[in-house]
């Protein structure tokens, strides 16, 4: 039975004391106790070796103090299961360095036993779980297939993803075979996590608001959907489509438990949007982590009574920033376990 339940109470929709709080990018970055072990070991390492994966996954329970905690790994070790190179170059970011351009890349791609590929993922999962002792959920994840695509067309992370989108536009028969492939085995890779024991499942659709709303419509929408629906009755799923505010009465779908939203949408519209009928998750701008202290506590208490304290979970609008003073990570999940 796990001791602090509240983000999966707040995922069913019950009334809650005060809304559960956690960080994106929470085990990572920003913390020296992560900086230390980033000097010994390279990332596929820290990624890939169940005891280092769970000891940086439990490191904000026990520093920060949040409410839950996910698990540390990365979206593109997807794209490694399905037979592409992934180079992560320390503060340049992910490199593919053969992409997918045509029909012959595509047949080349590993479907079926993609997702038992990742057994470091599970294992790291039982490792996690003993750790955490039943103290806060674990959250598993995956990049969502839009998102995927990106940096497998692209080749790397980029502001626009020009080259990713002009293949769904020129070619989009072959983007949507691409992202049917990279779709079924995500949802393979979530099915799989959640019975090594991860307690729910967000989907990362980090680069889904460089597309229009009808572009968003065919080429994002139709596979968030089909791995919420694969997923029904085996975990609550978060959805995160990162700058996508006008698909949120679209996704407001029964077999998603949350949406999370970023700080460019007001609580009340996404509220209004999405009919009350999901959890909403945010959306704190993580550049006001930098602000004052005081600050930071004003303004969750003014985002809570916002949001309301019911059918809502506490978070950034994007992933924590590495130059956050841990003391500002701390205040900012105190003021929200102060809430009244």
């Amino acid at each position: 039975m796990i001791k602090n339940n509240l983000l999966l109470s707040a995922l069913k929709g019950n009334v809650v004391e005060r809304p559960p709080v956690w960080m994106m990018r929470q085990a990572g970055r920003y913390l020296p106790e992560y900086i230390a072990l980033r000097k010994k070991y390279d990332f596929f390492t820290r990624v890939q070796t169940p005891e280092l994966a769970a000891e940086i996954t439990v490191q904000p329970i026990d520093i920060i103090g949040t409410d839950a905690a996910i698990l540390f790994s990365d979206i593109l070790v997807v794209p490694q299961a399905m037979g592409l190179e992934v180079q992560m170059v320390e503060t340049k970011g992910p490199i593919l360095p053969k992409t997918i351009s045509n029909s012959a890349d595509l047949a080349a791609l590993i479907v079926n036993e993609a997702a038992e590929s990742l057994s470091y993922v599970y294992e790291a999962i039982k490792v996690t779980k003993q750790k955490l002792d039943n103290r806060v959920p674990l959250i598993g994840f995956a990049g969502a297939p839009f998102t995927i695509l990106c940096y497998m067309v692209e080749g790397k992370g980029s502001k626009s993803f020009d080259k990713a989108k002009q293949f769904c536009f020129s070619q989009p028969e072959l983007a949507h075979d691409l992202l049917t492939r990279i779709t079924e085995v995500t949802i393979q890779y979530l099915r799989n996590q959640i019975k090594a024991g991860v307690d729910c499942v967000q989907i990362f659709d980090s680069w889904s608001g460089l597309l229009s709303p009808n572009d968003f419509k065919e080429f994002a929408q139709p596979y968030l959907l089909k791995i919420a629906n694969a997923l029904r009755g085996e975990s609550p799923v978060i959805l995160f489509p990162k700058g996508s505010w006008y698909a949120l009465e679209d996704l407001s779908d029964l077999n998603i438990a949350a949406l999370g939203i970023d700080w460019t949408i007001h609580p009340a519209l996404a509220r209004s949007l999405t009919h009350n009928k999901v959890t909403l998750q945010g959306n704190f701008d993580p550049n006001h982590l930098l602000k004052p202290i005081s600050e930071i506590e004003k303004e969750v208490k003014q985002m809570i009574d916002a949001f309301g304290k019911d059918r809502y979970i506490v978070n950034l609008g994007h992933g924590i920033l590495p130059n956050v003073p841990v003391e500002h990570a701390k205040a900012f999940v105190q003021a929200v376990k102060s809430y009244k």
